[in-house]
């Protein structure tokens, strides 16, 4: 191996900067996990984490795969997911994460294409599923099962199968043969993972990041965001999801800080209040969810809703003073907070923000949104109220931050400045390029789809179009996904969706209206909410022709017209098909990474969308 890093600024590779770790802070809290038998939380040090690393790497050693072998790791966040990525890069492996919430056929597809060598699997029946969907596998040896028990029975290779085994059975027989993890390891310009984007318009893409990739990323958000040996981060974003590998895994590795990982996302409300963490990694669903919870509570109690108002905008006009950003101008909800307005900040902290803000644990120092754009309500309610919250911007193919706020300098309407290192330029089109050492090498085996996306001088076509303003960069919507109507207007949908998911009756929205004359809306209204407008309208919520009520159509877009206001007329939807079902992974609605299906919801809903154009236009 090569010899290991005195400062963070020599790490060049992933397997370096575990190394690098492991002998700056040894005794240090690395990890803490839910240990379900013993129903207690248990920790790793730092040193414990390179030893159970090199632990897994000498079975994979023992295995003697393929030179930059693909590993698959289909496993939900946990120590067994980063033993298994830290262990295939220390052997000069290449992990292909994968989603555990992702379609059997979905999975199998990724297996097939980047020719996995190895499947590590947290279920045989998970395994069961994939191997029915009928994919041949022909470069796959070998299948481990992780959450197995004493009564497993090992399947040996076949002609058309691979290796089943245990993850015990596979580690026992490893130590056995005493095989060393021998070589120098990766080096930088090695593929340090094959990461598949979601496919929303079609099949999913193999993006090959490098070490060099990855690393330069970390350094650079290391530097920005700046976490400590003190900090304590909660993992609960997918560990496939590149932002999640970058700034909720790798980043603590190079900081020194401690990461527990939660439960399960049911359980996300208790654990804050457990390890009550320092730093929050999340995508702005997570914060939608908790102010949707929020409005629903306060709702049917008037002076309630009024205190929090109260408290948000004169929190707001705080935050908004502190970072020299222009005075917010009242609005609606200046006028409902009444007389509570006067209150004086100590008084509305303590009865609304503290127990908010008690909620992630109460000592939340920097929380990082990214994945998709965060909602200017959500800004505002959760900056207003004093928690810290900045928003980034990235993409898988950049390793993924590009850019980020920074605490003193944090403006929630733009995405931040270009991280140290990394190059921003506006393009044909409006659209964001990206250049510098977080550039992917490219997807894989698609050089022609490379070649549309990153031109021969190094720069990438983000698909985004943006603005940049003294160096903050403001992102407008997606190029493709921009709806030009038959009048000529151009609405990016992206915008206008958080802002229909400010309202807590609606729990998911897609607009429409490509070529048509005025923009409509398909939407999922949420129960509990659903119950409400329903009673207070007159109406059975059970019956199936409610949803279709004049009178609810005309409720939802007098709200919907409400929480638009800032938007052009012509951008504001016209008419709406309701719906309660919920739009899922498992129904092909929904990307893992909770991203719309344009394509598939506009082919499910084809009628409904037909049928709105039918009827005249508000």
């Amino acid at each position: 191996m090569s010899p290991t890093p005195t400062d963070i600024a020599s790490v060049q590779t992933l397997p370096q900067l575990l190394a690098y770790r492991a002998a700056r802070t040894p005794q240090a809290e690395a990890y803490r996990a839910f240990d379900s038998s013993r129903q207690a939380w248990a920790s790793l040090t730092w040193a414990q984490t390179a030893e159970r690393v090199n632990t897994w790497a000498q079975a994979l050693a023992a295995m003697q795969l393929p030179p930059a072998a693909r590993v698959a790791i289909l496993l939900p966040n946990g120590l067994h997911a980063m033993c298994a990525d830290q262990a295939t890069l220390a052997t000069g492996g290449v992990p292909v994460p994968l989603h555990a919430i992702d379609n059997p056929g979905s999975i199998a597809y990724i297996l097939a294409d980047c020719e996995a060598s190895m499947l590590i699997v947290s279920q045989a029946e998970q395994w069961e599923k994939i191997r029915a969907v009928g994919t041949p596998f022909p470069a796959l040896r070998a299948v481990v099962i992780t959450d197995d028990d004493d009564a497993f029975k090992p399947t040996p290779a076949s002609i058309d199968s691979p290796a089943v085994g245990s993850l015990a059975q596979w580690l026992t027989g490893a130590a056995q043969t005493g095989t060393p993890t021998t070589g120098m390891g990766p080096q930088a310009d090695d593929l340090a993972a094959i990461v598949y984007t979601s496919g929303t318009t079609g099949k999913p893409k193999g993006v090959m990041l490098t070490h060099r990739n990855v690393v330069s990323d970390v350094k650079a958000v290391l530097e920005r965001i700046a976490p400590t040996v003190d900090d304590v981060f909660l993992s609960f974003l997918p560990l496939s999801h590149t932002f999640e590998r970058t700034g909720g895994y790798y980043l603590p590795i190079a900081a020194g800080s401690c990461v527990a990982y939660a439960r399960s996302v049911a359980q996300l409300a208790e654990d804050l209040k457990t390890i009550r963490p320092t730093v929050l990694v999340s995508v702005p669903r997570i914060y939608e969810r908790i102010h949707a919870k929020l409005i629903e509570k306060l709702s049917p109690t008037p002076w309630k809703m009024q205190l929090y108002e109260a408290a948000q905008n004169k929190g707001w006009a705080r935050f908004c003073a502190a970072q020299r950003l222009p005075a917010p101008t009242p609005d609606a909800s200046s006028q409902a907070a009444g007389w509570m307005a006067a209150l004086p900040w100590p008084v509305l902290q303590a009865l609304v923000a503290k127990p908010l803000l008690s909620q992630f644990g109460g000592r939340v120092r920097v929380s990082v949104s990214g994945g998709a754009p965060l909602s200017p309500t959500i800004a505002k309610c959760f900056l207003g109220l004093g928690l810290p919250l900045i928003q980034g911007y990235g993409m898988t193919e950049t390793a993924p931050v590009v850019s980020v706020n920074a605490l003193d300098d944090n403006d929630p309407a733009c995405v931040g400045k270009a991280l140290p290192g990394v190059e921003v330029r506006i393009g044909d089109n409006h659209e964001l390029l990206v250049r510098g050492p977080i550039v992917m090498k490219g997807y894989w085996k698609r050089p022609e789809e490379t070649a549309r996306i990153l031109s021969p001088d190094g720069w990438l076509g983000t698909g985004d179009q943006a603005d940049i303003v003294n160096g903050r960069i403001y992102i407008k919507g997606r190029i493709k996904e921009i709806i030009v109507t038959s009048t000529g207007e151009k609405i990016p949908p992206g915008d206008l969706e958080l802002a229909l998911l400010a309202d807590p009756l609606l729990e998911q929205a897609f607009v429409v209206g490509e070529n048509r004359p005025f923009i409509a809306c398909v939407a999922v209204l949420n129960a509990g909410e659903w119950q409400r407008l329903a009673a207070d309208l007159g109406l059975n919520p059970q019956a199936a022709d409610s949803l279709n009520h004049p009178s609810v159509h005309r409720a939802v877009l007098a709200r919907i017209e409400k929480n638009t206001a800032s938007f052009a007329r012509y951008a504001v939807p016209r008419t709406v098909h309701l719906t309660l079902d919920p739009w899922t992974i498992e129904n092909t609605f929904m990307t893992p990474t909770l991203k719309l299906k344009r394509n598939n919801l506009m082919a499910h809903f084809a009628e409904a969308i037909e049928g709105m154009y039918q009827k005249p236009g508000r």
